[in-house]
């Protein structure tokens, strides 16, 4: 490269630099989309819309929601992963993105790809319930039954490579059982075929199983998570009756296209550590079987660590559903 091609090249850099520090400096000034890429109500679209409102006062710019659903998440991911680096389409990540590199094609790898800023929430577990008719009082109980009348349990899930499927063929390869798995359009259809006597389990996430449970239709048996839930202290986890790393527990997470700017950065994960510890954020939150992270811990870079134990992790468990771990992307 000649002098004056490597002159010029310095020459665009520092400008491309000049610009990307002004915007910077100027931000927020237009709204900021946090795209979610599942329907609304969901697990990931609830926390994003409890958040916004508080992290735009923090801000001082506004933040609307936008729902891009499609190809399990698939779809709104790669609208944010073509975004300007700019810190105004932002993409409210989950679980989900880190599986999907196991079970599909994706043009992206969800760790590496993104510029990551912080985890929204962590949680909730899944839980397993069984019809309140029915007499298992525990799951050694369901497990017996199981073993000893192959194929006649079976549990709903929210169709393959979906975190409740993933937990039910767990459960079969740790167990030595051969529950069924019936799937439906999503988690709550699960759950309701439970309590109507369609099936007699499922693996639900605990914001679904709580009324069901509080309205005597479910019994919960275990908490497939690293911790009991405080409001069912009696409900043993996966762990406790014996089945080792059992822990299915979802995060909601806030995540940038490639190459946001370190300035934008900062002050998107200060606003954000800032709204997910006000009081209404942490109670609603709570409420849902959700913990927040620490502020001090919650950082970019440790969020990218705990996405590639999870993608490990992932990998680990993809393997018992029959598939081969995908190499994500590099």
């Amino acid at each position: 490269m000649t002098r004056t091609k490597i002159a010029v090249s310095l020459l665009a850099a520092m400008l491309t630099g000049s610009v990307l520090s002004a915007k910077a400096q100027n931000y927020p000034n237009r709204p900021i989309s946090f795209v979610v890429p599942f329907a609304p109500g969901g697990l990931t679209d609830v926390p994003a819309r409890l958040l916004a409102p508080i992290m735009q006062e923090k801000l001082g710019g506004s933040i609307v929601v936008e729902n891009k659903t499609g190809a399990s998440g698939v779809v709104g991911a790669t609208h944010v992963l073509r975004a300007e680096p700019d810190g105004y389409t932002l993409l409210v990540n989950a679980l989900a993105d880190v599986q999907n590199l196991h079970y599909i094609k994706v043009p992206y790898n969800a760790v590496e790809d993104f510029t990551l800023i912080g985890k929204i929430a962590e949680g909730p577990p899944l839980v397993l319930i069984v019809n309140a008719g029915l007499p298992y009082k525990s799951l050694k109980e369901l497990i017996d039954d199981a073993k000893a009348n192959p194929s006649k349990i079976s549990f709903g899930t929210s169709g393959p490579a979906t975190s409740p499927a993933i937990a039910m063929t767990q459960l079969n390869h740790t167990a030595a059982t051969k529950i069924v798995d019936v799937p439906y359009r999503g988690s709550g259809e699960a759950a309701a075929a439970v309590v109507t006597g369609a099936v007699q389990a499922t693996f639900t996430f605990f914001s679904a199983a709580k009324p069901l449970v509080d309205g005597g239709k479910a019994r919960p048996l275990a908490v497939a998570g690293a911790k009991r839930i405080p409001v069912w202290p009696d409900v043993p986890t996966m762990e406790e009756l014996g089945y080792a790393n059992f822990d299915h527990s979802g995060f909601v997470g806030l995540v940038g296209p490639p190459k946001l700017p370190q300035p934008i950065v900062a002050a998107l994960l200060k606003a954000l550590n800032e709204s997910v510890h006000s009081e209404l954020f942490t109670t609603r939150l709570t409420a849902l079987g959700m913990t927040i992270p620490a502020a001090a811990s919650n950082t970019p870079e440790n969020f990218k660590e705990f996405m590639r134990g999870e993608t490990k992790r992932q990998a680990d468990l993809a393997k018992l559903t029959g598939h081969d771990p995908m190499a994500p992307k590099q």
